[in-house]
């Protein structure tokens, strides 16, 4: 049997012992994750989660820019790559010497399927990863289940500042909010991660959230969003992007994680101190 990575590239089961590095954040946690801690050999400074795992995996630099040299050393059998995150033409020269590249694409959250099996399948990590399968759909139907019952807000999701960011519908990111009933703005960008300004793109939507990443939004900056011209009164709060950013393992948490959020303020509530990322 084989698996069809984000390019349509066929990957077989591996039959021997894997030595995998991932230039991926979620993905190194995703491997973390299926039971193949040991198998992972290589991972960059980004890859952050699980802590206690990967704080003993050596580092080859970031998503991009990443040290050729390194990886080569590591002798790996499979490099896992992600089309948005690493760059084509670094990729490409991982080719000479690695056997096997795995090339992600995750556009929406269902996507997480399809990527658990193909790690599944090609790592013999089946039981595992049909187990992410069976718990990210609990976490979809309970999020559908409770975003049926509330209305739809638009919603002005920032990533930057300086100039400030925001993403287009096409993002994975805007499509885990749209699961939650939250539409981005704008509605139609050219740029998968455009600039906007401020606050004339705040001024359509019910509620702006400030990610806790890549730029690391603070209670300073919502207080600053939150007291230009036009925006008294508008719900401005943080949110924790490794749960609306991060596919992979992390995605049945990012669900359950905005299920708790619109669930908090369909009650009227504030941000659960749990979920405030000013805590």
């Amino acid at each position: 049997m084989q698996w069809l990575d984000a390019l349509g590239k066929p990957h077989a089961r591996f039959a021997g012992a894997p030595r995998i590095v991932s230039l991926v954040p979620s993905l190194s946690e995703l491997v973390v994750d299926l039971g193949l801690a040991d198998a992972l050999v290589g991972r960059t400074g980004f890859c952050i989660h699980p802590r206690a795992v990967v704080r003993g995996i050596p580092k080859v630099g970031g998503t991009k820019g990443f040290d050729l040299e390194k990886v080569r050393a590591l002798a790996p059998t499979h490099v896992l790559v992600n089309i948005d995150e690493n760059r084509r033409e670094e990729v490409e020269r991982l080719a000479d010497f690695v056997p096997h590249l795995i090339v992600t694409h995750p556009l929406a959250p269902r996507d997480n399927l399809a990527l658990y099996r193909l790690f599944g399948g090609v790592f013999g990590r089946e039981s595992a990863a049909e187990a992410l399968c069976a718990d990210f759909e609990r976490e979809w139907a309970a999020l559908a289940e409770t975003v049926g019952a509330l209305s739809r807000e638009d919603v002005l999701y920032l990533i930057w500042r300086q100039p400030w960011m925001s993403v287009a519908r096409g993002t994975y990111i805007s499509r885990m909010l749209a699961a939650a009933g939250w539409d981005t703005l704008p509605a139609d960008a050219a740029a998968r991660y455009p600039e906007v300004e401020l606050p004339a793109a705040a001024l359509p939507a019910a509620r702006v959230l400030l990610s806790s990443e890549p730029y690391p939004f603070r209670a300073r900056h919502v207080e600053e969003v939150a007291a230009m011209d036009g925006l008294a009164g508008k719900l401005v709060h943080t949110i924790d992007g490794e749960m609306v950013s991060w596919y992979g393992s992390r995605a049945p948490r990012g669900l359950r994680y905005l299920r708790a959020l619109r669930a908090a303020g369909a009650a009227g509530q504030g941000i659960p101190p749990e979920l405030d990322q000013n805590q």
